[in-house]
């Protein structure tokens, strides 16, 4: 391999952002905090490192495999550089902002890395936008939080987009209502979201009765929803899948053309999460476009939320259009460049005479050249 190509190589699940997709990424961020902000959600930028005990505590425990340490020269201590940045929120919410009024919305746009990615998503780093609503615990905080990330990608443009809602804290509950142990629990709850009747029986014996119902009630929403509802459950197992469907009947009232599906028993990368819960698709695009839902912050205040992956946002959008550029040749007056830029016009400055200035705004990739005070086609 030659020194060039040596120099262009990076490491796997790396990679650079080109023109012009770097600019759409940034502005497709630009995009959702500024929807954000319309529901009053305030930007703030945590670090990309932090040491390494405060950035994996309590919840982030579950994201240690996943972060890359270093040691700081300075302080001698070890750091973590973030692998998400929703615990970082939640540190903000639990020390700077300790004494703000609640319930506190917060959001945020920043880069993460990860130790590895996953068979849909090889990316480890890429960047993350998303929102907290910190300090509110109610079935109204859920479903705030379920349509802002609806509203979200039906307000890009994303075409198909799904909302796929889970309840994590259900089969756990259910588990421990039946009486399991923590092994059988471990073991119902793999089979469930594996969706394998033989291994939930296997798990669970004459237990799984209450659980076997979970296996076949997953899917659209309209035809699932009233059908969790008439279960047999415990008393606050019924309340959760109560939140649940009333999440989905909301979304279903408010965001037309969204898909809304339900898997109540789905746990799979809701680690820290502590209620209703969700996953963002759109039909045909690879990986998720993002997740979130209910989940402690800093360890015991309610909080709910999600984050959206940019990468996969672009993937569902339909292509930028192509952006206008002028060439202006060198010695063009600077006040008729400034005109055209005023007029939603990219310039290109010439920085050497050119004997055919078609040719060269042809060869800068320009549509368009000024001529003597006018804009003209090349």
């Amino acid at each position: 391999m030659n020194g060039y190509a040596q120099r262009g190589l990076l490491p796997a699940g790396l990679r650079d952002a080109l023109p012009p997709v770097a600019e759409w990424e940034a502005q497709v961020g630009e995009r959702l905090l500024a929807r954000f902000a319309a529901h009053g959600y305030q930007r703030v930028k945590p670090p990309l490192i932090e040491f390494e005990e405060t950035l994996l505590e309590g919840s982030g425990a579950a994201l240690a495999p996943q972060t890359f340490r270093l040691m700081d020269p300075v302080s001698q201590r070890m750091m973590g550089v973030r692998p998400d940045i929703t615990l970082q929120v939640a540190r903000i919410a639990e020390t700077r902002l300790a004494d703000a009024a609640r319930p506190l919305r917060l959001s945020y746009m920043g880069q993460v890395l990860r130790v590895k990615g996953t068979q849909l998503r090889p990316e480890r780093q890429f960047a993350q936008a998303g929102m907290e609503l910190i300090g509110a615990g109610t079935l109204a905080a859920d479903i705030e939080v379920a349509l802002l990330a609806a509203e979200a990608l039906t307000g890009l443009g994303v075409p198909r987009p799904s909302i796929d809602l889970c309840e994590p804290t259900l089969v756990p509950a259910l588990c421990a209502a039946v009486g399991l142990d923590a092994k059988a629990a471990a073991a119902t709850k793999a089979a469930l979201d594996q969706k394998d009747a033989a291994a939930l029986h296997a798990a669970a014996g004459g237990k799984a009765k209450m659980l076997e119902p979970l296996l076949r009630l997953a899917g659209p929403a309209k035809e699932v929803g009233p059908a969790l509802l008439a279960l047999d459950l415990p008393a606050e197992e019924a309340k959760m899948l109560t939140d649940l469907v009333a999440v989905a009947d909301a979304l279903l009232d408010a965001v037309p053309g969204i898909l809304v599906t339900i898997d109540a028993a789905e746990s799979r990368g809701f680690e820290y999460q502590t209620g209703v819960s969700f996953t963002l698709f759109a039909r045909g695009v690879r990986g998720e476009l993002g997740r979130g839902g209910r989940y402690a912050s800093g360890g015991t205040e309610a909080a709910s939320g999600f984050t959206l992956y940019l990468d996969s946002l672009l993937r569902a959008l339909p292509a930028p259009k192509v952006e206008r550029l002028l060439f202006v040749p060198l010695g063009a007056p600077a006040a008729e460049a400034a005109k055209a830029r005023a007029e939603a016009w990219r310039t290109v400055q010439g920085l050497e005479p050119a004997d055919d200035i078609r040719a060269e705004a042809r060869r800068l990739n320009c549509g368009h050249v000024l001529i003597d005070g006018r804009i003209e086609e090349v």
